[in-house]
């Protein structure tokens, strides 16, 4: 297990953090979420009674008018399993939404 991701069988519950923003360039960092790609893996292979949630960074492109969980969620959505909660983080005002 990364640092971090967590997994807490008591209350069954498997949590996965991602820090992630757009390129320097305002483009979209394919690598990086290919290891989304294979957290959404790991979600849909673990036990349905769990509750998943995937923490992530809101990062906005000016260029595209979207965060990058946004984005994620419209290029890769068919990859989500319908049970994962996406979280976004906001670190200026510290609150989180879900996607």
């Amino acid at each position: 297990m990364s640092k971090w991701q967590t997994k807490n069988a008591a209350n069954k519950i498997i949590i996965e953090c991602k820090s992630h923003r757009w390129t320097s360039g305002d483009n979209v960092p394919s690598a990086k979420l290919t290891v989304w790609n294979e957290a959404m893996y790991y979600f849909y292979l673990a036990p349905p009674d769990y509750r998943k949630i995937f923490f992530i960074l809101r990062d906005e492109s000016e260029k595209r008018k979207e965060t990058l969980g946004e984005y994620y969620i419209r290029t890769y959505g068919h990859l989500i399993p319908n049970d994962v909660e996406i979280m976004e983080y906001h670190e200026v005002d510290q609150s989180v939404r879900v996607l």
